[in-house]
């Protein structure tokens, strides 16, 4: 309501009643917050429905490949050593970009009968090894001030965010995804088996590592600035390919629009529902698993 009455004071003139206070909280608070969370939520579910795309798997998340354990290495070390907050953010971006990098370097020096297969094996092991980084600092960090401020960011949350973080994340974002988007009908192809999309004239290997590459560079924009935040990239594309099917070129702007509106709709439970806020993976985790849950105990198939 406030932020309609201000949108009508800035086109057709402010309002005698309209408060200078107000117009600082929506603009500057409320605004960014839920830009935010539409931006986050839209882009970990168009990397998830990439990501299970390319891998011919429904179970697979934005963070099979380690983008999310490594841009969370990057923050919490970004937190360890007392940097500011632009700094925390751009570690994390780096370090989730870097981890994704290891992970295809380590799967095109190995050989295997299903590169796809080595390729998510090479993602687990680098997520496990990151993830006892993770650990060790939060281990030695100071218990007091570093530690609550690194376990709040690892749930996820977007108190902090403002306009200069979502003037960094969307461009990065829509860059991402206009090449998804171009390419729709190649993903596709990458849905079938490798024999099968190379015999329809596909290079399997180039496709996938653009693919790769705007998805891993979306999920590290987003989780840069709102904190690792599970089971969006998972269950949304789920419902989204429930209802407009596997086409990707249907898929992809369902998934964001679904993802969009439920963090939107996480967030506002998420600082609502009692008086000191909640991270938001821990809302997410209680809608999202036993959604998942029904979904297998259904025994629903909207993969296929």
């Amino acid at each position: 309501h406030d932020l309609l009455k201000l949108t009508f004071g800035k086109l057709f003139g402010p309002s005698q009643h309209e408060s200078p206070l107000i117009a600082t909280v929506v603009l500057e608070i409320r605004l960014p917050r839920v830009l935010g969370a539409l931006l986050v939520g839209g882009a970990l579910s168009a990397a998830g429905a990439a990501y299970q795309g390319m891998f011919r798997n429904p179970l697979v998340s934005p963070d099979i490949l380690g983008v999310s354990t490594g841009a969370g290495l990057g923050a919490v070390l970004g937190i360890f050593l007392s940097l500011p907050a632009a700094g925390i953010q751009a570690l994390a971006f780096l370090l989730g970009l870097a981890a994704v990098a290891i992970v295809y370097a380590i799967s095109s020096r190995l050989r295997g009968n299903d590169p796809v297969l080595v390729l998510v094996l090479a993602g687990v092991v680098i997520g496990s090894l990151v993830g006892a980084l993770i650990s060790l600092l939060k281990i030695i960090a100071d218990p007091y001030d570093q530690l609550p401020a690194i376990t709040f960011w690892l749930l996820g949350s977007l108190a902090n965010i403002d306009a200069g973080d979502i003037k960094l994340a969307l461009p990065v974002v829509l860059l991402s995804v206009l090449p998804l988007y171009l390419l729709r009908w190649r993903m596709n192809l990458l849905s079938l088996h490798d024999e099968e999309s190379r015999a329809l004239g596909a290079d399997t290997t180039r496709l996938r590592i653009v693919f790769i590459a705007a998805a891993t560079l979306m999920t590290s924009a987003v989780v840069a600035i709102g904190g690792m935040v599970g089971w969006v990239g998972l269950v949304m594309p789920h419902i989204a390919r429930m209802l407009v099917g596997p086409e990707f070129g249907r898929l992809l702007p369902a998934s964001m629009l679904l993802g969009a509106g439920f963090l939107l709709l996480v967030d506002n439970v998420a600082r609502s529902i009692t008086s000191s806020e909640i991270p938001l993976g821990i809302v997410t985790a209680l809608i999202g698993a036993p959604f998942f849950l029904w979904l297998l105990a259904a025994g629903r198939r909207p993969w296929r």
